[in-house]
């Protein structure tokens, strides 16, 4: 479904928040405050955080992307907490630089206020695929966001995206914004104000780090980040305040989790309402082609052709039928004592039986096919799992239902064997009353679904299937040709149904099986709103 790339992204999303924050973070709410540092390549994060720390503790460098590993500074009283790998288990702690996007460097900072740590993200809008995954899923862990644009750059539309992302999570984010010239800061600080009220961000502070040159050690000098420090600080130090910031991202971050899972559910059922139109296309048009093959069976058209053509040679001249009406048990009689030991009789009728049923059935295959395939064509999920093939019966189709009629003709002497119980022609174990019998059932088969025909009722056949008529009767009785007729015509169609069942199961194999979830989902979705209820995070 043209929904379902999305829907995946936002599960993903969902697990790996749980995951890396909200899990580890409601475990424990006293544990320190994480700010994530975010932004845009070459937007100076790296240098914000070694003047924060008043320490170079994160290289910045001039080859893009200069961060590909994140590094998280906290005082060291507090890296136990982070060192534990609660928060963010799928990454390797470690205290080396590192290049490795699934590793964490921990940097132990004196300087830093116990109660606060800072988290180096990679770029945003990196051209490496793995930082920008990586950056968007430390975002998430984040109890803060510090989002670090420049006033060059601060309209682009990449970090706006994630921006709204962050708000639709509910994290707390803080605006920096970097390298200022000090006769534009107000115009470019209202200009920004106006477009995070537009994206309902206006709650969030905007600090100002006016161009400055840096000092020797590569620093910024305290009076730029004066005010973006001492507000740190502040949330580092005073407990209630910081627990006011991990309360409003928790709350936000679980609100959003109903939300997406409820979203989720709506997605869970279209993927169930796209898999019952395409597999009922798929069904309607194999139903049709069962209908097609039951009706080629039992209408006479089979005994059309060069299957008339090679009854008329097993049975004989019209004298011979005339014959076969007047004197059938002694027709019958030199018939085996003539024939006994040849080779089976009507090899040619049975080959032209299976050719026209080959036929029937390959026509029915491939006219359901077309017809599947044009409805998965009108419907966007259907026409993204099409490929060409599927618009024609299987390439082996035709090998594989002619060793059904082979099969099926098999199993109708079979049945010959089994009902003719002491019936006179058929006890006497002859090849030729076997085989010969079950070329007439066969022929019967193909004539009429209600009865065995007789008269008018096999001008289609030419007449000729009066004779299959007359020595079945003889042989089997009226009521017992009808039952063996109707037991092999059955049987037949059953086995027609398998092999269409097999070609229609190329089209509904790709589309499940899909778990109907939905319900579930919901449930989910309204324990969470209730439960964030009852933790007082809202009013019931």
């Amino acid at each position: 479904m043209p929904s379902a790339a999305d829907a995946r992204e936002a599960a993903a999303a969902l697990v790996a928040q749980l995951d890396d924050y909200l899990i580890p973070r409601l475990a424990r709410l006293d544990a320190p405050l994480l700010a994530v540092v975010g932004g845009s390549t070459g937007a100076g994060k790296s240098t914000l955080v070694n003047s924060l720390v008043a320490a170079k503790v994160t290289t910045a460098g001039v080859l893009r992307p200069t961060t590909r590993a994140p590094l998280l500074a906290a005082n060291p009283a507090d890296l136990d907490w982070f060192r534990r790998g609660e928060l963010l288990p799928g990454l390797t702690r470690t205290t080396e630089p590192s290049t490795d996007p699934k590793s964490l460097q921990l940097v132990g900072v004196p300087t830093i206020t116990s109660g606060l740590a800072l988290l180096d993200a990679p770029d945003i809008d990196s051209v490496v695929d793995a930082n920008r995954a990586l950056a968007g899923q430390l975002l998430a862990a984040a109890d803060l966001w510090v989002f670090v644009t420049t006033a060059a750059r601060y309209a682009d539309a990449v970090p706006w995206g994630l921006l709204r992302t962050a708000r639709h999570r509910g994290t707390v984010i803080a605006m920096v914004l970097d390298r200022v010239p000090p006769d534009a800061a107000e115009e470019i600080a209202a200009h920004l104000n106006e477009m995070l009220r537009e994206n309902d961000l206006g709650a969030a502070p905007l600090f100002i780090v006016p161009e400055t040159r840096l000092a020797v050690d590569g620093l910024l000098p305290p009076s730029a980040i004066g005010d973006l420090s001492a507000w740190l600080g502040y949330l580092g130090a005073d407990a209630g305040a910081r627990a006011a910031v991990v309360r409003r991202t928790l709350d936000g971050a679980i609100a959003a989790t109903a939300a997406t899972t409820a979203s989720l559910a709506t997605a869970s059922e279209e993927q169930l309402a796209a898999v019952e139109t395409l597999t009922e296309r798929v069904e309607h048009a194999y139903r049709a082609a069962n209908r097609a093959v039951a009706a080629g069976v039992e209408d006479g058209r089979l005994l059309r052709g060069e299957v008339l053509a090679r009854w008329q040679e097993f049975v004989g001249t019209g004298e011979l039928m005339r014959t076969l009406e007047a004197q059938i048990g002694r027709l019958r009689d030199r018939v085996v004592a003539t024939l006994t030991g040849r080779p089976a009789p009507g090899h040619a009728l049975r080959n032209a039986i299976e050719s026209n049923l080959v036929t029937l059935i390959r026509g029915a295959a491939d006219e359901a096919a077309e017809q599947a395939y044009s409805g998965w064509q009108a419907h966007p999920a259907g026409a993204a799992l099409l490929s060409a093939p599927l618009a024609h019966a299987s390439p082996d189709l035709s090998e594989r239902a002619e060793r059904l009629i082979r099969d099926w003709q098999r199993h109708v002497l079979e049945l010959v064997r089994t009902e003719a119980g002491d019936k006179r022609a058929v006890a006497r174990g002859t090849a030729y009353a076997v085989n010969a019998t079950g070329l007439l059932v066969m022929v019967v088969v193909f004539a009429s679904t209600a009865f065995i025909p007789t008269g008018a009722e096999v001008a289609v056949a030419g007449g000729t299937t009066v004779a299959a008529q007359k020595v079945l009767e003889a042989i089997f009785g009226d009521q017992a040709i009808r039952l063996l007729a109707a037991k092999a015509r059955t049987d037949l169609l059953d086995r027609v149904a398998a092999l269409l069942a097999e070609e229609s199961a190329r089209f509904t194999a790709l589309v499940g099986p899909v778990e109907d979830s939905a319900d579930r989902l919901r449930e989910a979705a309204l324990l969470v709103e209730t439960s964030r209820a009852h933790a007082g995070l809202v009013t019931p």
